[in-house]
């Protein structure tokens, strides 16, 4: 997922798509406080796509609206 894909969707489907990070993200620092094995490079590739989807949902507001 690259940023040009997302600009490109509706901000409706973004937030969807950051809320799915989101979860993904915690399920992931779950399995790792259980002890069970994930892939540890999976940490830093969904913290930088939340970075992407809300770095694209920041600059689609409008200047005024950056409260």
């Amino acid at each position: 997922m690259n940023a040009a894909e997302l600009r490109k969707k509706p901000a409706a489907e973004l937030r969807a798509e950051l809320l799915k990070l989101r979860k993904e993200q915690f399920a992931l620092r779950l399995q790792r406080a259980t002890g069970q094995a994930v892939k540890p490079d999976q940490f830093g590739k969904v913290r930088r796509n939340i970075a992407r989807i809300k770095t694209v949902l920041r600059a689609a507001q409008p200047a005024g609206d950056k409260a």
